[in-house]
């Protein structure tokens, strides 16, 4: 009876069948051959075709194995296909390889030969164990081997222990297998390279090597064939050799960026030659970075284009296969390039699946898309075309942006800066925002936008660290600097915010009957912010030389000299401690906080959290800091600064104006932590949101009254007896004016008075309303003080303890909540 006919069908053994191959072939051969299956247990148990669990680590796994299949099914085997191999791609040396490819291979052929007649050996190699060559030079089965990393060198030693082994005893062929594909992806570097650009990454426009050599592919079904036919042929094989499968035709790497460009999102794609040392560099700290960076932000895995694969950038794998048609009869049926549409398409069809069925960590949209039943390619498309409508609309921003670089950099010949490093540093600063601002015309580069603006920060520093001897060039600085930063991220669209982020949730945060980040809620920050820039602004000319004095209409200096309080305050140690004026610090960080809150829009609390906290931290904290200073200046200098008192209550009246965003902030952060999503990466990049609701954009149609009204009513309210606190808590700053009062209880009143004006203002805010309680442990401070500090008098110590009471009384009620603000509504009742 022939091989092929009756019930005796010809035995063929394949290990790793469970595999993607293996399984494919199990159904090609099953008509034709009683097809067994070899596998790891847990694979094997899963299987829906005969198929035995061993390991081919063990002698005894194997023998086991190999004794059941000659008990079940004879010792005549057509064939053994030997799929089953360990292989990675972090191009380190495993002991894995040797211990199941070659010693693994060598126990099942010693097995094999001890009590089976094998017609022939097949075996899965790959291409890789032959040295690359040039375009237009293919290679052939007899060009030398040269594996050049981990994978290879196992299969070509692998390939030795065949020959080794099989000798005369065993006929056999290596296959050596082009990269694979199907019609839904492929082997790593081609998914990956498909992700890359359909993610649009950074790296998809870089490459380190030869854009014009490639690597040929074969179709699944192609290899699926060619194993086919070498069982077929088995008898008709020589008895020893190796055949190279894979198509002929080589798709260069420049090429293949460009159909999936085109395929993708409809464009050619641009490649840039990355030289190989910067290339390797960059590769060796993103993978030696990675265990320290969160997985928030890299899902904890290492990136995939490791330092030993940038030198094989410029391997080329072109292939002849002659020999396979000649002794097969086989030539491949698909190519890669007719293939790529359908994969393309079953990317877009289904990109959770997609990237699942293909091994990939999905960006977080496209989980959040699919959480929310939403397709996910239909998001991605929709946030591209209005990122580039918009960012088209803006494009203005960074051709300006180029010509203020140009400025700054002429800038010291036109001003006549005579400080060396500050010239030194508007030219260099200068050249990189014309740099910077070039690369920002590209709707994709959002973080040349971010580096744009950097730069820009450190022209506004520049002045302060090199202590501007003229007051043009700081003048020039402050404004050129404010203009690159706000020309560069202030134009729309805001960068850095994510697609999920960006395309869906609310308006509204789920409970709140408004949104905190509107810009009625910003406008009174920015106005009181400008208010603190031009007084810091001027104070910091003076610290630097520019003018000779400064105003101040009431307070003299504590000493004989003929100095006003201001000039004494801004001259003296506590101002001179600092490396830089202080006063410009504070002129920059008002500069910083006007820019902050432009910047985004009405959903900017769960788009931009990371910039709601900085810029909160700029005002919250700041302000603190400025009643601090306001605090020393008589206890420690013992005078006053108007000016410095007007920018300390600018820079207070923002807290109650910024307290609401900031929670409703925190609030997003916690809902979306709860929800399980990666907590820094929300921070950084922003999310969705659950509940909530849309609002209309803010009317500026209105009357002006209306508009002033809802500026300075949203979220803020004044009760009458938080207004009685704060006259109260002015009062006390001054008693050593008003009453009298001398020495320590004067400092206390003081110090007292100063941080009920801070706790009473903050209080304003609604969401803040609860603060107003700490006024009572200010109050018994109050009732104390005339019995531990001396200085007040009979007067002073009576309205103090009145004071105290007084205090405590008027903190006790709430005042009106006019909104509802979430969550958090519950601790205001």
């Amino acid at each position: 009876m022939s091989d092929t006919q009756g019930a005796e069908k010809p035995l063929v053994l394949i290990t790793g069948a469970a595999g993607n191959i293996g399984s494919r072939l199990v159904g090609q051969l099953r008509q034709e051959y009683r097809v067994v299956g070899l596998d790891m247990p847990e694979s094997a148990a899963e299987a829906s075709f005969p198929c035995i669990g061993f390991d081919i680590t063990q002698d005894e796994s194997v023998e086991k194995a190999l004794a059941q299949v000659a008990e079940e099914w004879g010792t005549e085997v057509a064939a053994v296909i030997h799929l089953a191999a360990y292989f990675d791609f972090s191009g380190e040396e495993s002991p894995l390889y040797e211990q199941v490819n070659e010693q693994g291979t060598r126990r099942l052929l010693c097995a094999l030969k001890q009590d089976f007649a094998v017609g022939r050996f097949v075996y899965s190699s790959t291409m890789l164990v032959h040295e690359p060559s040039e375009p237009g030079l293919p290679i052939d089965e007899s060009t030398p081997l040269g594996p050049r990393w981990a994978y290879p060198k196992s299969k070509a030693a692998t390939e030795a222990v065949i020959r080794e082994e099989a000798g005369d005893a065993m006929p056999y062929t290596l296959l050596r297998l082009a990269g694979l594909y199907t019609d839904r992806g492929g082997v790593p570097t081609l998914v990956q390279q498909i992700q890359r650009i359909y993610e649009r990454g950074v790296k998809s426009e870089l490459f380190a090597g030869d854009p014009t050599h490639g690597q040929t592919f074969i179709h699944i079904e192609d290899v699926i064939e060619a194993i086919r036919l070498c069982v077929e042929k088995r008898r008709d094989l020589p008895r020893q050799g190796a055949l190279l499968v894979g198509e002929p035709e080589v798709m260069s790497y420049e090429a293949l960026q460009n159909q999936l460009g085109c395929l993708i999102h409809g464009e050619a794609w641009d490649t840039h030659r990355v030289p190989k040392p910067v290339a390797m560099a960059g590769a060796w700290v993103e993978d030696r970075l990675e265990p320290v960076i969160p997985d928030a932000i890299d899902h904890g895995e290492r990136p995939f284009i490791k330092p030993f694969m940038v030198p094989m950038a410029d391997d080329h794998y072109e292939l002849d296969v002659s020999e396979a048609r000649d002794q097969l009869g086989w030539q491949p049926e698909h190519s890669l390039r007719d293939t790529l549409p359908k994969i393309v398409a079953a990317l877009k069809e289904d990109p959770p699946g997609w990237y699942a069925e293909n091994g990939l960590t999905p960006p977080d949209w496209m989980e959040v898309a699919h959480r929310r039943d939403e397709d996910p390619e239909a998001l991605r498309a929709d946030f591209e075309d209005s990122y580039r409508t918009t960012h088209g609309r803006f494009i203005w921003a960074h051709m300006l942006n180029i010509g203020v670089g140009a400025w700054l950099a002429c800038s010291p010949a036109i001003s006549g800066t005579s400080d060396a490093w500050l010239a030194m540093s508007d030219v260099i600063s200068g050249v990189a925002v014309m740099i910077l601002a070039a690369f920002s015309l590209s709707w994709r580069a959002g973080w040349a936008r971010w580096a744009t603006a950097g730069v820009g920060a450190w022209v506004l520093f520049a002045p302060l660290a090199f202590w501007a001897p003229q007051a043009a060039a700081y003048g020039n600085d402050t404004l050129v600097g404010a203009l690159i930063i706000g020309l560069s991220v202030l134009s729309r669209p805001p960068p850095g915010v994510s697609m999920q982020a960006a395309m869906t949730g609310p308006d509204v945060p789920d409970g709140w009957e408004f949104t905190p980040s509107s810009w009625f809620q910003r406008i009174p920050i920015i106005v009181l912010a400008f208010v603190g820039l031009y007084i810091s602004r001027y104070l910091a000319a003076y610290q630097l030389g520019h003018i000779d004095a400064v105003w101040e209409p009431f307070f003299a200096g504590s000493t004989t000299d003929p100095q006003n309080g201001t000039e004494e305050i801004i001259t003296s140690k506590v101002s001179e401690a600092w490396p830089v004026p202080d006063a410009g610090v504070g002129a920059l960080t008002y500069m910083l906080e006007i820019l902050t809150g432009v910047i985004g829009g009405r959903r900017r609390w769960r788009t931009m959290p990371w910039l709601v906290m900085a810029f909160g931290i700029m005002i919250v904290p700041l302000g603190a800091i400025s009643i601090f200073f306001i605090i020393i200046q008589p206890i420690v200098i013992g005078t006053w600064c108007t000016l410095c008192l007007v920018a300390a209550a600018a820079m207070l009246l923002q807290i109650p104006y910024s307290f609401d965003e900031l929670v409703a902030t925190a609030q997003f952060l916690h809902r979306r932590w709860k929800a399980g999503r990666p907590l820094l990466r929300v921070f950084l990049f922003g999310d969705t949101d659950t509940g909530g609701k849309a609002a209309e954009p803010d009317d500026f149609g209105q009357s002006p009254i209306t508009i002033v009204k809802e500026m300075f009513s949203g979220g803020v309210n004044v009760p009458w007896n938080l207004a009685l606190c704060l006259a109260l808590g002015v009062w006390l700053m001054f008693t050593r004016l008003t009453l009298g009062t001398t020495g320590a209880m004067a400092d206390a009143d003081h110090l007292i008075g100063a941080l009920v004006v801070t706790v009473t203002v903050t209080a304003f805010a609604e969401v803040a309303r609860p603060l107003r309680f700490l006024n009572i442990l200010l109050g018994t401070a109050l009732l104390a003080t005339p019995f531990m500090f001396a200085g007040a008098g009979a007067l002073g110590s009576a309205l103090s303890i009145v004071g105290g009471l007084a205090l405590m009384a008027l903190s006790l009620r709430r005042g009106p909540i006019r909104s509802t603000y979430g969550s958090w509504s519950r601790y205001l009742v």
